[in-house]
């Protein structure tokens, strides 16, 4: 079957995503049509992977202004537009601005009529009428091919924004048909272009009669209100005060604004002193746009993602044994088996989950390969999960049925009796750590059977790569519902650990010097938390170089490839800095570089953190001289973090935007069948985090 479109070219960008050129033959226009479409890194197999692995991708729309194609966006503001949508992890499309192709599309030598300036409307009068029709192409068309094709902008997730033409497009568009957009801003929109030159212009010519024009009016339209949008908060607004097209009455947002208040519909008009109409000023906000649509986009697809999993009849499993699916390994260093188990009712004190996605870590395959010395077979592994409560023990008080937890294998009685949690120097309740690390609950028994009835243990007192598990109540942090658990599961293990360190276990300040080791995910979010606590110099070290992108893009300053030394790695660093640096942190569980992250920390203050897990029996070394010397030795776990304290904030942060954590999901799976897959990912050396939904 022949592909409805083509990639015309593709670049990596900033942040490691990638910038597409694609053309398609348009019912709407009855031309050619090509637009560009940034796709953050964890989506990319969306474009190039195939239909069972693609991801639903938010997406923001941009509509440019008066002679702009599908370029000029790309190659002006793109750069800062694609660093900020990698980050939200939000695809932006970029139409054209009007069809275009042979002699049969009409033009006329004019800047702002014809080809270049489409107006975002469906031409009615000729001979504009057979081709001009971007307002279909825009909310129809364009749509469609991207949910059929790409998997991008199901279930309405799609925002919109644009500049100038482009702005009224955008929120004509959106305040015409809400409920299609989940959020809308502009720059430097015609706000009433029924009244300025250039909409009177088109207006007239593509539909014949200005008055005919208040259709797309955006000053018009909210005129015609009587109450706001409920399904926009905020219409944001950027303008510049030097913009010429401002003085010569072609934008008008002050009429907007007054049809705005009377309708009570809230617009953030930010008038920007001295910027003008020109790309430079799109490009010194278009970050806080797209943070802009982000947050809502974030926001409404845990809002769809909820109200999923509030179909889930819990009630007619609760006090039952539940049958699901469940990868279960069965031995060291052999394939999970894809099984079919029974898990019991959660006894006193426990809270049985449906688990909803499960990210893979580097700790259940070292367990899987037999290094942990605690490692018990058969067992279900998996600890950094997204899962809501189907039902809880006796005794159960902190959640409920419904609610979204994370489970955490470091857990958090918080009884006044247990001198740990009252603690503030350690994370490390020992409450349930006696039987978890025998793979039982805290009554010695197991929840998990197999299909003769045979006993499967517990791991980490998590077990998430099965569709439900059983946890003890101190081992859940109940978290928001805003944040959709596929990315809340990040924050069940790597991401915290990595940032804890930085935050808690070393406490690094700003102005400080950082060096890490080992770039996976737990590295870079060390990198991560060092540029949000201020380090002002982030040595980030590896064997793989291709890992330095998403490192830089983070906020490390200088690179390492310590395999293309001739000399060892930590003398290379000293050389670097003189005395070494502030603080290392080791994220490889390999000893030696263990050793290595010490002697690089500064003589006579330098702080070392172990992060990384060592294999059974491997032990670490160094000169007594390098802590004579006046450097510090010291180990991390959960990053510090108390569990159900700290992390319903993490996920708050992520939420509030603060806190990013789409990098880390380079893949994304369906089906816990799919696990092995994961696996495979993750040996692979190309990814982070392996999110598989269930």
């Amino acid at each position: 079957m022949s592909t409805p479109y083509t990639i015309l070219s593709q670049n990596r960008v900033g942040g490691g995503g990638t910038y597409y050129r694609i053309s398609h033959a348009s019912i709407s226009t009855h031309t050619p049509m090509t637009f560009g479409l940034f796709v953050p890194s964890r989506y990319v197999t969306n474009i190039t992977g195939i239909s069972g692995n693609k991801t639903n991708v938010p997406v923001i729309f941009w509509l440019s202004g008066l002679t702009c194609d599908d370029t000029n966006f790309a190659q002006k503001a793109g750069a800062r537009a694609f660093l900020a949508g990698e980050k939200e992890g939000v695809a932006i499309v970029m139409p054209d601005t009007s069809p275009r192709g042979d002699d049969s599309v009409p033009n006329v030598d004019s800047y702002d009529l014809g080809i270049g300036a489409g107006f975002y409307v469906n031409a009615t009068k000729a001979p504009y009428s057979t081709h001009y029709h971007m307002y279909n192409y825009v909310t129809n068309e364009l749509p469609n091919l991207l949910k059929e094709h790409f998997c991008i902008g199901n279930d309405n997730l799609r925002s919109i924004t644009g500049h100038s033409m482009g702005g009224h497009g955008a929120l004509t568009i959106a305040i015409k048909d809400p409920s299609n957009w989940v959020s809308v801003s502009a720059f430097s929109p015609i706000c009433n272009p029924t009244n300025c030159p250039w909409g009177k212009k088109a207006f007239d010519n593509y539909f014949g009669s200005v008055d005919m024009g208040k259709a797309h009016d955006a000053t018009a339209l909210l005129s015609e209100r009587s109450t706001p949008i409920t399904e926009f908060d905020e219409i944001l607004i950027d303008q510049g005060d030097a913009d010429n097209f401002l003085t010569e009455k072609q934008l008008l947002p002050e009429n907007l604004v007054e049809a705005a208040e009377k309708c009570g519909q809230k617009i953030t008009l930010r008038m920007q002193k001295g910027y003008d109409h020109s790309y430079f000023f799109i490009a010194s906000f278009i970050e806080d746009h797209v943070s802009f649509h982000g947050k809502r986009l974030q926001k409404r697809s845990a809002q769809i993602l909820s109200s999923q999993a509030a179909a889930y009849d819990f009630a007619s499993t609760a006090g039952k044994p539940i049958t699901c699916q469940a990868m279960v390994a069965r031995g060291p260093k052999q394939p999970l088996v894809l099984e079919t188990i029974t898990v019991a009712p959660p006894k006193a004190g426990e809270v049985r989950v449906k688990v909803i996605a499960n990210a893979l870590c580097h700790t259940d395959v070292y367990t899987l390969d037999g290094h942990d010395p605690e490692g018990l077979f058969p067992s279900i592994l998996g600890h950094e999960a997204g899962c809501i409560v189907e039902s809880v023990g006796e005794g159960v008080t902190s959640v409920q049925v419904g609610d979204h937890v994370i489970p955490c294998y470091t857990p958090q009685c918080a009884a006044p009796s247990c001198i740990f949690c009252q603690s503030p120097k350690t994370n490390l309740c020992p409450q349930i750590r006696g039987t978890q690390g025998q793979g039982l609950m805290p009554d010695g028994t197991v929840r998990f059977t197999d299909k003769d009835g045979k006993p499967i243990y517990h791991f980490m007192g998590c077990s998430t790569m099965s569709e439900y598990t059983v946890l003890a109540e101190i081992s859940c942090a109940k978290i928001s519902k805003e944040l959709a658990l596929e990315k809340a599961c990040l924050f069940g293990c790597g991401v915290s650990t990595g940032l804890g360190a930085v935050w808690n276990t070393c406490k690094v300040e700003v102005d400080s010097s950082v060096a890490v080791f080992g770039l996976g995910a737990v590295g870079l979010a060390v990198i991560q938390g060092a540029k949000m606590a201020g380090a002002s110099r982030i040595i980030a070290v590896d064997i793989n170089p291709e890992k330095f992108a998403a490192a830089v893009a983070l906020g490390a300053t200088d690179t390492v490839d310590s395999s293309k030394l001739d000399k060892p790695v930590q003398a290379h660093i000293v050389e670097m800095t003189k005395w070494g640096v502030d603080y290392t942190f080791d994220c490889t569980g390999n000893v030696n570089v263990m050793r290595a992250a010490l002697e690089c920390a500064h003589r006579g203050w330098g702080t070392s953190c172990v992060i990384g897990v060592a294999a059974s029996g491997h032990e670490i070394s160094t000169r007594p001289f390098q802590l004579v010397t006046g450097r510090t030795w010291k180990g991390t776990a959960f990053g510090g973090f108390k569990s159900r304290r700290d992390v319903p904030g993490l996920v708050q942060r992520c939420i509030d935007g603060t806190l990013p954590v789409d990098h880390f999901i380079t893949h994304t799976l369906d089906g816990v069948d799919k696990t092995n897959d994961a696996i495979e990912a993750l040996h692979s050396g190309h990814c982070l985090r392996a999110v598989v939904r269930y």
